[in-house]
């Protein structure tokens, strides 16, 4: 069976070809291997001497002699030049094995074969260099054949997988790799044979024989031809790359960190609540830095009582023990749904049945103080926490958070199987994290408890609860314009004085903040302090401007001598005393209502004034002379005596309400009148209006808001009479005393009205002048006045034993629940008031306030 030899073999590198010589020497037969090697056609090469058709003149005598010695029987072989056909009578190098031969007859011949020699040397090169790119390499070559086998391996490529290069030969993608990986480079190697596309920089991992470190290589594979094109296998180029797969994880480790980091600086601390910042830090880590994470803080921290006596504090024994209750604030888990529910009040180191379930959110736990956790906390260094028992959770980070050398809570990082375990860079990442938390959170607890002693001080300073005041329906509202502290220097009050007559006060201290908030306090003090006198409006804002300038005046010491270098701190001084006497200018309204007469007098220090809607009408403005601002001085204040219908609508307020940088002043009056114009609505919801209209607009200065709607004391409330001045007036007045009292089904007052009645009408008739007026209300209380004409006002003593008098007053101080004595346009005042029965027995008076008497 013939079968031709493939293309690309051997014999068509190295140029083979033959002839025959017959026994006269010459050329007998020509191949036509031989007619391309020489150029020479078989019939021209036929029939002639070989020595005299190829070879140099130089070299023929010696050629004559081989040929005889081949014809004699001899063999030779050498290296024989020849004359190349086409290339200008260049001479080319062969080799000629000449093997003697015989004829049919027994002649002797001879059979030549000739291999061009500089074919062979370029084999030789080639191979040479081929050996030396295959063998030196630093690289891991290999050669795959058809069949997917290992046909050769170099040197390099040996060190790593073991044993010598001949070992590898035969061996399968499988004898390196396992699993998925060893599948995908056997798919990668047949697409190649397959299509002859390359494949670059194919990533693989495994493990080196005798190694249990990861190692990552790159392979380059092509597909190799014959020189006739036809597939004889795939070569590969393998490069260790571990070193810079390494590299390049750290980098983008470091990259990933820098904008975690980053993430965390803009969205952690947006808040000043404790638990929105905690959840701020796991919204930042999970699942980019770990996939589960909680967080807790010391529950004396989240309660405020870390500074309380005998508290906790920082620096307790129990919490640098590391054993103090905490609270759960927050956690987050990226794979919630492969964790058991947190069991309420477990602990991750309570006893065995519990030992699996972390703190439910919300819970106070503590950690056991040989725990890693208690440790963190009293160390305040990361400490690794071993997995759990399910298997779960392969590496847990315990980070204390820390800010200004406190402990103020715990964070722990978990990841789970599958995931990387953490390493030094993520301790010093988690460390960060937990601090720039910790800073955030410790700026909440001192906004917190900064917050809590203005509001403190805020709700100390107005009016406590629901105001109430005899002949008004009261509604107030305050809203501070620095909603950091929600503290102002807008206030209002309500001052019950004698008569069932009310103050009320509106002011506004020029500043905001905390500062203007204390000035205001001063403020408000004083106007209840000068209400309490008595005093009529403009008197009462004339005392109080002057209280305003005492405190906002530069103190003494600014007034003292000194040299140059003392200059500075005095400068110092007066720009604080500056700043101080511009807090305490300040505007302020202040009203006294009488409600058996229906009459309001306002008094005004450079205020805005009052608004009033009287049943059917449109809301106005009254004209009250505005006057200067508390603080100024130097001018009087006015008075404006105002008569309010019953049911009619008045309104106090300060310019946060009415004026804004975006707003004047006249278009915030307009809609403040438009906000009053259903004035029969329920008083709060009146308020809710005005508020809901005007402050969406305004709200950047604090806004005060209080309104009285007019409900005067009907005329079956009042008994007033005039008396002459006599001694029987003094009869007359217990008579219609008890009178108006049976009237009003006061029986039970009747017997006490009657004799302190009697007392302040003697003293009227003995020490007063003009006139004497008795006036009773009833009210929320009963009210007794006598008015006369004298200006001295009664003083309250204590009677000596020998005194046959002395002891009215006292007496009516004993048996009332309120005196006092004021002055009035034409006279004087002395009242005394007692409340209504409740159906209880009254309380019987002790032997000492009976004795206090005498």
């Amino acid at each position: 069976m013939w079968q031709s030899s493939p293309p690309g073999s051997i014999y068509d590198y190295i140029r083979v070809a033959s002839f025959s010589i017959g026994p006269d020497g010459l050329i007998e037969q020509w191949s036509r291997r031989a007619a391309g090697l020489f150029g020479v056609a078989a019939h021209e090469a036929v029939g002639k001497d070989p020595v005299e058709a190829f070879l140099p003149g130089e070299v023929r005598g010696e050629g004559h002699r081989r040929v005889g010695e081949v014809l004699d029987g001899k063999e030779w072989t050498g290296l024989v030049p020849f004359r190349m056909p086409g290339e200008g009578g260049a001479h080319g190098l062969a080799e000629i094995y000449v093997m003697p031969s015989e004829t049919a007859t027994g002649e002797r011949a001879a059979v030549c074969i000739v291999v061009d020699v500089r074919a062979l040397r370029r084999i030789e090169t080639d191979l040479a260099a081929s050996q030396a790119i295959f063998g030196q390499s630093p690289f891991g070559f290999v050669l795959f054949g058809t069949d997917l086998t290992v046909v050769r391996a170099n040197e390099r490529f040996a060190t790593v997988f073991g044993g010598r290069a001949d070992d590898h030969r035969g061996r399968t993608v499988g004898d390196y790799l396992t699993g998925a990986e060893a599948d995908r480079l056997t798919a990668t190697l047949e697409r190649v044979l397959a299509t002859g596309n390359s494949v670059t920089d194919l990533q693989l991992v495994g493990t080196a024989p005798g190694d249990t470190e990861r190692r990552h290589w790159s392979m380059n594979l092509y597909r190799v031809h014959s020189g006739s094109g036809r597939p004889i296998g795939i070569a590969g180029l393998a490069t260790d790359v571990t070193r810079r797969h390494t590299a390049a994880r750290e980098a983008a480790s470091a990259r990933r960190n820098l904008a975690l980091l980053n993430e965390a600086g803009a969205r952690i601390g947006n808040s000043l609540d404790l638990e929105t910042t905690a959840r701020e830090l796991l919204d930042v880590a999970v699942p980019v830095f770990c996939d589960l994470a909680s967080v807790d803080l010391y529950q004396a921290l989240l309660t405020g009582d870390e500074a309380a006596p005998g508290g906790w504090s920082p620096f307790s024994q129990e919490a640098v023990g590391g054993s103090a209750e905490l609270r759960r604030v927050a956690f987050a888990s990226a794979v919630s749904d492969a964790l058991p529910h947190p069991a309420p009040g477990a602990s991750d180191s309570g006893p065995p049945g519990d030992a699996s379930a972390p703190p439910a959110l919300g819970s106070v736990h503590r950690y056991p103080f040989g725990s890693p956790c208690a440790a963190a906390l009293r160390t305040g260094r990361v400490k690794d926490v071993p997995g759990d028992d399910r298997g779960f959770v392969q590496s847990t980070l315990a980070v204390p958070m820390v800010a200004h050398d406190n402990v103020v809570g715990l964070v722990r990082f978990s990841r789970t199987k599958g995931s990387e375990p953490f390493d030094d860079r993520d301790r010093a990442l988690a460390t960060e994290l937990a601090a720039r938390a910790a800073v955030c959170i410790d700026n909440a607890r001192l906004y917190r408890r900064e917050h809590e002693r203005a509001l403190i001080l805020q709700r100390s300073l107005l009016p406590p609860g629901d105001p109430e005041a005899a002949g008004l329906d009261i509604a107030c509202r305050y809203l501070p314009g620095n909603t950091a502290n929600e503290v102002g220097g807008d206030w209002f009050d309500v001052i019950e004085l004698p008569g069932h007559r009310t103050a009320l006060v509106v002011g506004d201290v020029m500043g905001r903040g905390l500062r203007a908030a204390v000035a205001m306090g001063e403020l408000r003090t004083a106007v209840r302090t000068l209400a309490l006198l008595d005093l009529e409006p403009a008197e009462v804002l004339s005392a109080l401007d002057e209280i305003a300038r005492g405190l906002g005046a530069p103190g003494a010491a600014s007034a003292a001598g000194g040299g140059g270098a003392q200059w500075p701190a005095r400068a110092a001084h007066k720009s604080r005393e500056a700043d101080l006497s511009e807090v305490y200018l300040a505007t302020c309204v202040y009203a006294v209502y009488d409600p058996v007469t229906r009459r309001c007098t306002f008094a005004n220090a450079g205020h805005l004034p009052p608004a009033v809607v009287e049943p059917g009408e449109a809301a106005l403005l009254l004209d009250v002379p505005p006057g200067m601002p508390l603080g100024v001085g130097g001018e009087p204040f006015e008075e404006v005596e105002v008569e309010l219908k019953e049911g009619a609508l008045l309104a106090l307020y300060t310019d946060g309400l009415v004026e804004s940088r975006d707003h004047p002043l006249d278009e915030g009056l307009a809609a403040l009148r438009k906000a009053l114009t259903e004035p029969a609505q329920p008083l709060e919801d009146v308020c809710d209006r005005v508020l809901g209209s005007l402050h969406t607009r305004h709200g950047e200065d604090d806004i005060a808001l209080l309104m009285a709607r007019i409900q005067g004391l009907p005329t079956e409330a009042v008994g007033d009479w005039r008396l002459p001045r006599e001694p029987r007036s003094v009869g007359r007045a217990r008579e219609l005393a008890r009178g108006q009292l049976t009237s009003w089904g006061l029986d039970d007052l009747v017997d006490t009205t009657e004799l302190l009645v009697s007392e302040l009408v003697t003293n009227a008739l003995r020490y007063g002048e003009g006139e004497i007026r008795l006036r009773l209300l009833r009210d929320r209380t009963l009210v007794c006045e006598v008015w006369d004409a004298g200006l001295v006002q009664p003083r309250r003593r204590r009677a000596r034993d020998t005194d046959e008098g002395g002891r009215g007053l006292q007496l009516v101080g004993l048996l009332s629940a309120a005196w006092g004595a004021r002055r009035t346009p034409r006279g004087k005042t002395v009242w005394f008031e007692l409340p209504l029965p409740d159906g209880r027995p009254p309380a019987e008076r002790s032997v000492e306030e009976l004795l206090s008497m005498f």
